[in-house]
């Protein structure tokens, strides 16, 4: 029996040296931990390079710009609108009120009756006083009648004492009966002209019965209703409170002492008021009272503005936002106001001003400003001029149209780091 040798495969994997093999899988590894080495390493040496071109800067700015513009100097208070001339109206006579002739918002003339008090004690009172008056005058007659008697009987007494047939005694007994007739006439007359000044002031307190208007206005109160009982015992009560003219009116404004020197007579004013805060309506400085009121240790003048109030718009007890305009500039140099007003503190001062030191004396209207030079902000010396509140007027310094000016600065980590 004879064995067949087995087949072989058409085909065999190469014989591949064992050297050769691993040096493949060697440089397949090192490939592989390579490439993300040396993305780190480029992108740490990248990183430094930009850090070293861009350091982190050691101060955060907040600027503003300087730019040509007007500048408008004002000064700012509160008021109350108020009418030219109110008059309250009161009663000199107490009693019960009869009725009412006009309300709030009635047009009235000089003159014309407003209400009137129950008459009837009044009218008493005149009844007493002329039964007082007439028998005053009664008592005249009486007074007079006396007298006659006395005379004749001081006459006759005299004549007897003449022939002996009246004593001494009985002469002097009619010469002072005489002189008590006479005292007594003076006295009656007396009586009569006081009775006649009652008479008169009960006749007077019966016409203030009848209130009227003392001028012609608009009733802006009415303190009353019919029934009320008003006591005039001690003083006038307040029946009426009336504006004379609505048309024009003023307005009581409260300036600080600190901006009172720049009012002045004739001054234009803006203000507005609550009632319409998007309609700026115009006025004019009158006067600036000297009468100074202190409230809370605060010193503050009135300066009266004069307003033409023609559309109604304005009624008494308004609260008045004024603006007194006292300078103008019509095209300067300006910066905001908190540009001038920024002072950096001790650490960001010595971080801000290395190299750079500013200037410490400095006069009135001279501040310090710091102006960006490219990344680094530089202390400038200016003159300022006017403020609005603002912006500010820059008269001098070497600062331009465009600057770019530090409002606020703090510090960054790395400036916290390095500050002292």
């Amino acid at each position: 029996m004879t064995t067949q040798p087995a087949a072989l495969p058409s085909a065999l994997p190469p014989v591949v040296p064992k050297a050769l093999g691993k040096s493949s899988t060697l440089r397949r590894w090192a490939l592989r931990a390579g490439v993300p080495v040396l993305l780190v390493v480029g992108v740490t040496i990248g990183v430094l390079r930009y850090r070293a071109a861009h350091p982190k800067p050691l101060v955060h700015y907040e600027t503003g710009s300087v730019d040509l513009g007007p500048i408008a100097a004002k000064v700012t208070a509160t008021g109350a609108v108020s009418a030219l001339v109110t008059v309250s109206v009161g009663s000199q006579v107490s009693g019960r009120i009869a009725t009412l002739a006009v309300d709030f918002g009635s047009h009235v003339k000089k003159g014309q009756v407003i209400a009137t008090i129950d008459p009837s004690l009044l009218r008493a009172g005149v009844d007493q006083a002329s039964a007082n008056f007439a028998s005053a005058k009664a008592g005249v007659e009486t007074a007079r009648a006396h007298d006659l008697l006395a005379d004749r009987n001081y006459k006759r007494a005299t004549e007897l004492a003449a022939t002996g047939l009246a004593t001494k005694a009985d002469l002097d007994a009619a010469d002072g009966a005489l002189g008590s007739a006479v005292a007594e006439g003076a006295a009656a007359r007396a009586g009569v002209a006081q009775t006649l000044a009652a008479l008169d002031q009960a006749k007077l307190n019966l016409t203030y019965a009848t209130i009227v208007s003392p001028i012609s206005g608009v009733v802006i109160s009415r303190s009353v209703d019919v029934g009320q009982t008003v006591a005039a015992a001690l003083q006038a009560p307040t029946l009426f409170t009336i504006a004379e003219d609505l048309t024009r009116m003023q307005v009581d404004t409260n300036v600080a002492e600190s901006d009172v020197g720049k009012i002045k007579a004739g001054m234009p004013v803006t203000f507005t008021v609550e009632a319409y805060p998007q309609r700026v309506l115009q006025g004019v400085v009158r006067q600036v009272r000297d009468n100074a009121q202190t409230l809370q240790n605060v010193v503050t003048y009135d300066a009266v503005v004069d307003v033409d109030n023609t559309e109604g718009l304005l009624k008494p007890g308004m609260t008045a936002s004024v603006t007194f305009t006292y300078a103008t500039r019509g095209d300067v140099l300006r910066l905001p106001n908190a540009a001038v007003r920024f002072k950096p503190d001790t650490r960001t001062l010595a971080i801000m001003s290395r190299g750079t030191t500013p200037r410490a004396a400095l006069k009135a209207n001279e501040r310090t400003l710091w102006v960006m030079r490219g990344e680094t902000a530089v202390p400038e010396s200016i003159r300022i001029g006017l403020s609005d509140g603002s912006d500010t007027e820059v008269l001098a310094g070497q600062v331009r149209k465009g600057d770019r000016v530090v409002v606020e600065a703090t510090l960054t980590a790395a400036g916290v780091k390095k500050a002292p």
